[in-house]
């Protein structure tokens, strides 16, 4: 059965084409675009509308033999009224009920999860929580939030807002993310990241000592979480210890998580995919130092099993899940 995936962010902006037979995926086409090409709602839509109608035309599919379309975008929104709230990182995108626009234009049955529900939906369907009945999947990526499959459903909470867990608070002070000093996103996320390099490098500059990934302080802008990355592993001194900082967050806020939801599986996105090697000792002491021991020997930590792929299954998960639940 032919599926379709839209993906609307705060980068880019994209559409696949993917047919699901014999419980397999295989992708016939896709196409993206910079959200900042088109930055209203109404000129983002209609051109991803546009690109949906050139897919179909080009592949020679009518639009009834496409059974369901899955839309993943940030959150906060609300899926089963299929209306986008208010993303911070899509501005004007306030309050569009996104999947009645779509559905009137394409006559076939629209879905809406945040990005991180949709990544929870493809591992559990494609990736590294297949066959797992109890697992947290978390973005992190440039901002940070879970997807919850709980008893082998995905679990949305009573106002559709489970699984925000970026804002929940480690420190009184601290990065801020999710609009909150302190908080997990601020920590842990790739924005995050750069945040807290931010902060320590500004320590190190103003008292006169050079920073390897930072020129001075007016380069501190500049600084991302994948420069921090790549100096660290060139062995700067002060990224590496960024990178500890950040895993030693990490590991309180996934003991917070193994020890409210006892799950078998926490899958991390690109950050920890990438950076595995710097943030894993720190976040593992911080785990045995405060998680409960039943729960966290019963707990496996991993990359997600899609790695960067997943932006290519997260909608089109959203799509299968929907029509065969």
């Amino acid at each position: 059965m032919k599926l379709l995936g839209i993906d609307i962010g705060g980068t880019k902006c994209g559409v696949t084409l993917a047919d699901y037979t014999n419980e397999q995926i295989h992708f016939i086409d896709k196409t993206t675009f910079p959200t900042e090409s088109y930055p209203t709602p109404d000129k983002a839509i209609e051109k991803l509308l546009s690109d949906i109608n050139n897919l179909i035309t080009k592949h020679n599919i009518a639009p009834k033999d496409i059974v369901a379309a899955g839309i993943n975008c940030g959150g906060p929104l609300n899926a089963k009224a299929g209306i986008i709230l208010c993303p911070p990182n899509l501005s004007g995108w306030v309050n569009i009920p996104v999947v009645q626009i779509f559905e009137s234009a394409l006559g076939i049955p629209c879905y809406l999860q945040n990005d991180a529900n949709a990544g929870a939906l493809a591992e559990h369907l494609f990736g590294a929580g297949r066959g797992v009945d109890h697992f947290i999947f978390l973005t992190h990526g440039t901002g940070m939030g879970a997807g919850l499959i709980l008893n082998g459903q995905l679990y949305s909470g009573a106002s559709d807002m489970a699984g925000e867990v970026g804002h929940l608070r480690l420190e009184r002070f601290g990065p801020v993310g999710f609009g909150k000093a302190g908080s997990f996103e601020g920590f842990c996320s790739g924005g995050g990241i750069a945040k807290l390099a931010q902060m320590m490098a500004l320590e190190k500059l103003q008292i006169g000592q050079a920073v390897g990934f930072c020129n001075g302080i007016n380069d501190l802008p500049n600084i991302t979480a994948k420069t921090v990355a790549e100096a660290a592993y060139d062995g700067d001194v002060l990224a590496r210890e960024v990178f500890a900082v950040s895993g030693k967050y990490l590991g309180r806020a996934l003991a917070l998580l193994i020890d409210v939801l006892n799950p078998q599986r926490i899958l991390l996105g690109s950050v920890y995919g990438h950076c595995k090697d710097l943030l894993y000792d720190t976040m593992v002491a911080e785990i045995e130092k405060e998680a409960i021991s039943f729960s966290r020997e019963a707990c496996e930590i991993k990359a997600c099993g899609l790695g960067d792929a997943i932006n290519d299954y997260e909608a089109i998960a959203i799509a299968l899940h929907m029509h065969i639940k």
